[in-house]
């Protein structure tokens, strides 16, 4: 069974892989395949012959149930003709809505919609975001809106998109895993907002009523510990909710490695579960004190095994049901299941069997670093136990049971820190050395005390619910102190590259010889496979040459140019809410993920958001030599600013045989207080050998034209990144004869509002020969400037099934 499941979960990661989806014909020949393993698999004598063959088997089982599941999902599309449609919608809140102070997000279950008038069909489950007009003071507010209330909604819809990035968080994948296969907002235009109404108070349903009880809970410790610091690290405790944690919070959680502790994770579910059992199991064997003689009619482990599993239950439903929540719950169903039917004697088979069970319902699960993570660890701890005898002969005091127990306490956290390693720097590119030391505080702080308090005191009445989240509260305050202190230390996180898949295998390789029995012969030496991993660096352009990804930030724009010994970033991307932005969730885990840890130089355009919003991010995250504006002396940027200096024409400079310049702004432009702040973007040419490129910003007609009187034979240019990101009021025809370039990059949102590149734009680039290449389209797009030019666009060298579906 073992060898036909790890076949299993690799078929169904191989097909996530997969640029399209096998055809039904494909599939059958799969599914033959299969059969024909597993019946040759039977008949052999051979025992490494049966293995191999039913690994085989596994994985095309694997593959073709991943397929199947994937084509069902994404059979709920949105039409074309649909996107951008204004629709009257009915349906169902059915999510735990997220409000925040420029309006709210929630999830809709539609039960009907029309477009003028007339029923069309839409995706049954969409993701929707309701925003005040900050342009309209007369337009209606965003009202209060509560799971399971039924509404009728003016909307605009679209196909599931994200910004594709490598390193990225992929967005679409996350929609699909969530069965949500469509976004859009609700309109608030003046003849719009009235079909935004509510219809039903409550409809009653098996999820409304577990999202309004969620409600109820996450209302009730808000209201318990108003303004207090931690408080939505209470309410993710309770119910999963992280949404109110802060960003900066989350940077300590971290880098101490405790983050999988600020939610209903699989160990509080493991640890409530286990609690409400071994509860369970003490008064089952005493008949609840009644002399029912309850153990003859069932066994106390099997009521304690049920009492796990019902727990766990209603607890991951409070969760929301999540998918990292499911994962443990279907472990403590196997496990309950094998203890019921009393096959517990392989722990392997058990692994095996639940990991199963978790890629079978959720074949995505594989794609996210919480399977991983999860079943290695069991995995590492049950491999380096392997052989291990507890001697308690000694252990007569209970001093002696205590030192005992701490013993084995350290050397299982040593297993999962020493073991989890390799895992980590695949996954994320960096380890908390901290990681043991807070763990062994927060894990149970935080599972023994914490979560039960502010689970009793969220549902218990008043005044008791207030003292137990308060204490609750106070514990954790404590806590976060003490991780704060640890995630300041020097050297509490060791960052690499990312590393190739043969330098992982590696190091995997040598942490199994390393926790190895005793017995195993010089394990000491598995250190040595570490050695390509400590050594990893990162990998930078050849001497003369270049690279330049220019990344999916949305609406806005953000490119890292790269010698062979610096590392220039032009724009940071725009903010898109107060806690994120294309600094942190773009530019860093690209940064982090190549192991690069300071930059020699940034340049901010100029002021507008979506070229300076994620610039704070950056600055707080990464070294940097100097940085270049066009911004007022007064702005928050320029005096977070590490070496300011204002970009000005005639600027030059050289790294590793790449030559900079800025031609514009002039002084004139900085003089007069009558340009907006597109008009003093920082217009930087690179030159590389036979390549220049040129980065203009949001220059508009006018400044084009100056630039054609003061530096017309300097802007010709092999690569040129469109002027305020095609807008009708750039891109001219002169400035474009005078650049030549044989590529331009549109960096532009996905249907963003402002219809950039403008259509009549767009196809003057294309009249002219320039071949054009559209970030919402591409992903990023990266080009290697060398003896030649070369470009790879992520969405085609990373392409999976569900882009663009």
């Amino acid at each position: 069974m073992r060898s036909a499941i790890i076949g299993l979960v690799a078929g169904i990661s191989l097909l996530q892989t997969c640029a399209t989806l096998p055809s039904d014909v494909v599939l059958l020949a799969v599914a033959c395949l299969a059969l024909g393993c597993f019946t040759i698999a039977n008949r052999r004598d051979c025992a490494w012959q049966a293995v191999l063959l039913k690994v085989c088997a596994g994985a095309l089982v694997g593959f073709g149930w991943a397929a199947l599941l994937a084509q069902h999902a994404l059979s709920d599309s949105l039409d074309d003709v649909l996107e951008g449609q204004e629709l009257v919608v009915t349906g169902i809140i059915d999510s735990l809505p997220n409000r925040f102070p420029q309006g709210v997000r929630f999830n809709l279950l539609i039960e009907r919609a029309q477009l003028e008038g007339k029923p069309v069909s839409v995706p049954q489950h969409v993701a929707l975001g309701w925003y005040a007009d900050s342009r309209d003071a007369a337009a209606p507010g965003v009202a209060e809106v509560r799971p399971g209330e039924r509404w009728q909604f003016a909307v605009r819809l679209q196909r599931p998109h994200g910004n594709m990035n490598p390193e990225g968080f992929d967005y679409e994948l996350w929609l699909l895993e969530q069965g949500l296969r469509a976004t859009g907002q609700v309109r608030t235009s003046a003849g719009a907002a009235s079909s935004n109404r509510r219809l039903d108070a409550f409809v009653v349903r098996p999820g409304t009523l577990v999202e309004r009880t969620r409600g109820i809970l996450r209302d009730r410790i808000l209201s318990a510990l108003p303004d207090k610091p931690y408080a939505g690290a209470m309410v993710a405790l309770v119910i999963g909710d992280q949404r109110a944690i802060a960003q900066s919070d989350w940077k300590i959680f971290n880098r101490t490695g405790i983050g999988h502790l600020v939610s209903i994770s699989g160990l509080h579910i493991t640890m409530i579960a286990g609690l409400f059992a071994t509860v369970m199991h003490f008064l089952w064997r005493r008949s609840f004190f009644t002399g029912a003689e309850l153990p003859l009619w069932m066994p106390a482990q099997k009521a304690a095994a049920l009492t796990a599993a019902v727990t766990a239950l209603l607890y991951v439903l409070l969760a929301g049901f999540g998918v990292p929540a499911q994962r443990t719950l279907y472990m403590i169903w196997v496990v309950a299941a094998a203890l019921w039917c009393g096959r517990l004697g392989s722990i392997t088979h058990v692994l095996c069997l639940a990991a199963a069970v978790v890629v079978v319902l959720d074949p995505w699960a594989v794609l996210w670093p919480g399977y991983w993570l999860s079943f290695g660890a069991v995995a590492i701890i049950l491999y380096a136990s392997a052989g291990r005898l507890r001697d308690d002969r000694s252990a007569v005091t209970r001093r002696a049971r205590l030192l005992a127990s701490l013993k084995e306490a350290a050397h299982t956290q040593y297993v999962v820190t020493l073991g989890l390693v390799p895992l980590s720097m695949l996954l994320f590119g960096q380890v908390s050395l901290v990681s043991p030391l807070a763990n062994a505080i927060a894990i149970p702080l935080v599972s023994l005390l914490v979560a039960p308090l502010a689970l009793a005191g969220s549902v218990l009445p008043w005044p008791l619910s207030v003292g137990l989240l308060t204490v609750a509260h106070a514990l954790f305050e404590w806590l976060a102190a003490a991780l704060t202190w640890l995630s300041g230390l020097a050297g509490a996180v060791w960052a690499t590259p990312v590393p190739p898949l043969w330098m992982f295998l590696a190091a995997l390789a040598g942490t199994l010889w390393l926790l190895a029995p005793r017995g195993w012969p010089s394990r000491w030496l598995g250190l040595s496979a570490w050695l390509p991993l400590l050594c990893n660096a990162p990998v930078a352009p050849t001497p003369g040459s270049m690279t330049v990804p220019a990344f999916d930030v949305g609406q806005g724009m953000a490119l890292l140019v790269e010698t062979a010994g610096h590392r220039l970033l032009y724009d940071t991307g725009p903010a898109y809410s107060p806690e994120s932005d294309g600094g942190n969730r773009v530019i860093l885990p690209y940064l982090k993920s190549r192991g690069i840890d300071r930059l020699s130089a940034v340049i901010i355009s100029h002021n507008d958001n979506d070229h300076s919003g994620g610039a704070l991010s950056v600055f707080d995250e990464i070294g940097i030599d100097w940085v270049a504006t066009s911004l007022a002396a007064d702005a928050a940027i320029v005096a977070a600013a590490p070496n300011h200096r204002r970009c000005m024409a005639g600027q030059r400079w050289s790294w590793d045989g790449i030559d900079f310049e800025i031609l514009y702004p002039v002084q004139a432009i900085y003089d007069s207080t009558k340009w907006k702040p597109n008009a003093r973007s920082c217009v930087l040419r690179i030159t590389q050998g036979p390549h220049t490129m040129l980065l203009p910003g949001d220059i508009e007609a006018i400044q084009e034209d100056e630039l054609l009187g003061s530096s017309a034979g300097r802007l010709q240019a092999t690569v040129l990144l469109a002027p305020h990101h095609g807008s009708g009021t750039s891109s001219t025809l002169p400035f474009l004869l005078a650049v030549k370039p044989q590529i331009a990059i549109f960096q532009v949102g996905y249907r963003n509002r402002y219809h950039h590149p403008k259509p009549k734009v767009f196809e003057r680039y294309g009249e002219l020969g320039i071949e054009r290449m559209r970030s919402d389209e591409s992903g990023a797009i990266t080009l290697q400037f060398g003896s030649s030019l070369t470009i790879g666009q992520y969405r085609q060298t990373h392409a999976r099934y569900w882009y663009g579906h």
